[in-house]
């Protein structure tokens, strides 16, 4: 499950801006800080589960192939076993 995380004030206002500049450059509206914000909430609700499953497939990715790795070192290690003379 996903704990509800808070954003550190500095990088929340600077989101909140970045909403802002969205909503003028794109949209042509102007938006306050407080509709900004619940909208920065309403994104952060939204989207949070999505980029959490696929952070979570990446790492299991990342981590196959490094266990893939790993596993080929492991076997150029063996030492050849005479069999019989």
């Amino acid at each position: 499950m996903i704990k509800p995380f808070k954003l550190p004030k500095e990088q929340r206002e600077e989101l909140v801006r970045g909403v802002q500049a969205y909503f003028e450059n794109e949209l042509d509206q102007t938006i306050g800080n407080l509709g900004a914000e619940q909208f920065l909430d309403f994104m952060i609700r939204e989207l949070s589960p999505y980029l959490y499953n696929q952070a979570l497939a990446d790492a299991r990715h990342v981590l196959a192939q490094k266990m893939a790795s790993l596993e080929e070192e492991l076997y150029s290690l063996e030492v050849p076993v005479r069999r019989g003379r």
